[in-house]
């Protein structure tokens, strides 16, 4: 029996890849729960596990007194001198106690324990396993669904893809083999919880830095990336070694590289840009395939101001805007795109307003204000409606409409 409870130990040890001290230290104390259950937790016992004879040992102690009151902490100096003729008042006698005594509850109590200390060990290996890995990719397989997203088998533990985090037009089914995205490692009390994204930026990124060397390697930087997921992304890319050409690193020979990114993420289109210190050029290369005409840059509001030719127009905004959506995701900056037709058209109801404005003696953002932004509206407007602009005077109302008819008439 103790040879075969120190193979437990050890195969146990070895499989769940816990600590061998803490598995001894676990059956110790299932063993001492299991000592108080039977005869009350007021005793005083010692237990441990003999390594040379690889048996969980159980102790009582007794204290030796003249009178017994408490016959389950004393004995007697007479009986006490009967297992020991040299013992003296106020000595300690252990006596040996009989695991197989401890009774059918008791052993039971001491099993449960032990898988429970068992599940906290392996789980706080399993924590301690990948709370370093956020933002690594692994791979398992689609073990079920839950009301949170997909629950995938990773061998030792599971992880949790939700439904948020799921790239919005793929499916799975039970048996599937999956890869995605480490965002975030939770201890909780039901043990570690392993959150994985397949639509997360990142995910996008350390497939990359997996299929190109040179991302790698640090000699191509990714800057940037902004992801429609399932649809579209751009990557912004930069490297300052002049013999490397960072789209052409990412691309591969024959589109090899980025072939095969694109097939693991389903088909999602990826645009790859070159990275650019000075904002307008960096958002031309973000609006590609788009051909800008030219880009005024508000440096305080982070606004750009984007004009491309007539033709250009959907290209530049894409299908439902997602071109330049993901190109102001990618710059982080609030991008409006003009026709050149438009602009000019804005530019020249500006000048007029600016002309109005100097008229009726107000700024001209008052007429904006008022909802009014170009000659025709004005003119159209009634009265009333030209008397809610704010610091416009009757005596004024008059002169402006003065103005109007005259550059009706130079128009």
């Amino acid at each position: 029996m103790s040879l075969e409870l120190k193979k437990v130990i050890d195969q146990i040890s070895k499989d769940k890849g816990i600590d061998r001290d803490l598995l001894i230290d676990t059956l110790e104390e299932a063993v001492r729960v299991s000592v108080y259950k039977k005869y009350g937790d007021d005793i005083d016992v010692e237990v441990s596990f003999n390594e040379e004879t690889n048996e969980i040992e159980v102790y009582q102690f007794k204290v030796v007194v003249e009178n017994v009151e408490n016959p389950k902490n004393e004995i007697s100096l007479q009986e006490a001198r009967t297992h020991d003729e040299n013992v003296q008042l106020g000595d300690e006698l252990g006596f040996k106690l009989s695991i197989e005594d401890l009774g059918r509850i008791a052993a039971q109590s001491a099993k449960q324990i032990i898988i429970q200390k068992m599940r906290d060990a392996e789980q706080e290996i399993i924590y301690e396993e990948y709370k370093d890995r956020v933002g690594e990719i692994i791979s398992g397989i689609i073990q079920r669904r839950d009301k949170m997203g997909w629950i995938i088998n990773l061998g030792r533990t599971e992880a949790l893809l939700p439904k948020d985090e799921l790239i919005p037009s793929e499916r799975y089914i039970r048996g599937d083999r999956i890869q995605a995205y480490i965002i975030e490692v939770k201890k909780e009390g039901r043990g570690p919880q392993i959150i994985v994204s397949r639509s997360h930026p990142d995910y996008l990124k350390a497939l990359f830095h997996r299929e190109v060397p040179e991302v790698a390697d640090g000699t191509v930087k990714i800057m940037a990336v902004a992801r429609d997921p399932g649809k579209r992304a751009k990557v912004a890319v930069m490297t300052q070694d002049s013999d490397v050409d960072p789209v052409g690193a990412c691309v591969g020979v024959k589109g090899s590289r980025i072939h095969n990114i694109v097939a693991e993420l389903k088909g999602e289109k990826i645009d790859i840009v070159i990275w650019s210190p000075d904002i307008a050029t960096y958002a031309a290369n973000a609006l590609s395939p788009a051909r800008i005409s030219k880009i005024f840059v508000d440096e305080e509001e982070k606004i750009l101001e984007v004009i491309v030719p007539d033709d250009q127009l959907t290209p530049a905004i894409g299908q439902r805007g997602q071109n330049v959506k993901l190109a102001s995701k990618l710059l982080g900056w609030k991008i409006d795109v003009y026709t050149e037709t438009r602009y000019n058209q804005l530019n020249e109801d500006k000048r007029i307003l600016e002309q109005l404005a100097s008229v009726a003696e107000i700024p001209m953002q008052n007429f904006l204000d008022a909802g009014f932004e170009s000659l025709e509206e004005i003119e159209q407007a009634t009265e009333e409606e030209l008397l809610s602009i704010e610091g416009l005077s009757k005596e004024k109302l008059s002169d402006l409409k003065a103005a109007i008819n005259l550059l009706k008439t130079n128009n």
